[in-house]
């Protein structure tokens, strides 16, 4: 990997982390236009300087709301603050399980084929255009006779399914944050709220992930040959993360005013063109 492919890179993984496009299935995408072919502890490493970068941009956007959560949590303050971690943490649940249960599997199965990716941001798209249609289409009626709906706040419950769609979601291809804030107006969360919390909940179980694969880079794996355990230069590390920071914090304020706006419609166009490219391309180069 050079400089310049990190580069790009980062800034695939920096936009499509907080825009509804699937970061996963676009650095697939994006691999395969650059001819790249990483495998073992290179892109592993790559992953997890990238995945960093994200989660700090997450922080730095959001600092202010983040530090009182953090104080009052670790505080034990017992205050609303606290108790909105709490929620956090029931949201992780069940990508928790998926993770540790299944995350290698899944690896295996998605890595570098386009066909499933381009399935999967097919269904983003569907899942999109239905939030569109069935949320923002009524609140706009609404307005129009002067009922101001926003909506109400995040419960447990709707911590938790909206956990279940982000555990589903790791699936390249179908949007995290997608699916997330979908989930979250579907069932009637308020719009400033449902995004902050979809990109609040991504902060454990990406530093959790990067976690378990900087153990697989330090003490590699039985299954992982000599040519995989090579290791990204720095200058392609520095790239990418700075790349990745810088756009994630752009892409994070515009995403949270474009769900405040009820937007999303135009993302699920764009993922039904990416979807259908992504397909045709596989299968014109698997002939």
């Amino acid at each position: 990997m050079d400089w310049l492919q990190a580069l790009v890179l980062g800034i695939v993984q920096g936009l499509s982390e907080y825009l509804p496009v699937s970061s996963s299935g676009h650095l697939e995408i994006f691999k395969q236009i650059l001819g790249m072919d990483m495998e073992g502890a290179e892109s592993l490493q790559f992953d997890v300087v990238l995945h960093v970068a994200t989660v700090l941009s997450t922080i730095v956007v959001l600092w202010r709301e983040f530090v009182p959560l953090v104080t009052s949590f670790f505080g034990f303050k017992r205050d609303d603050n606290f108790y909105y971690v709490l929620k956090l943490l029931v949201s992780c649940v069940p990508i928790l399980i998926v993770g540790l249960m299944f995350k290698d599997q899944i690896d295996e199965l998605f890595n570098g084929n386009l066909l499933i990716v381009g399935i999967c941001l097919l269904i983003t798209a569907m899942l999109l255009s239905f939030t569109y249609f069935s949320r923002t289409e009524p609140e706009k009626v609404l307005r129009s006779e002067g009922v101001d709906y926003k909506g109400h706040d995040i419960t447990w419950m709707d911590a938790f399914i909206i956990g279940c769609a982000q555990a589903v979601a790791v699936l390249p291809g179908l949007s995290r944050s997608g699916s997330t804030i979908a989930t979250g107006l579907l069932l009637g969360d308020r719009r400033d709220k449902v995004a902050q919390f979809s990109f609040f909940m991504v902060v454990i179980p990406i530093l959790g992930e990067a976690l378990l694969d900087s153990k697989k880079i330090l003490f590699g794996s039985e299954s992982m040959t000599a040519a995989q355990s090579q290791s990204v230069e720095l200058l392609p590390m520095i790239v990418g993360f700075v790349a990745a920071f810088v756009v994630g914090c752009l892409a994070c304020r515009w995403m949270i005013n474009l769900v405040k706006k009820g937007k999303l419609i135009w993302f699920a166009v764009y993922c039904a063109a990416a979807g259908i490219l992504s397909i045709l391309w596989q299968l014109t180069h698997a002939a």
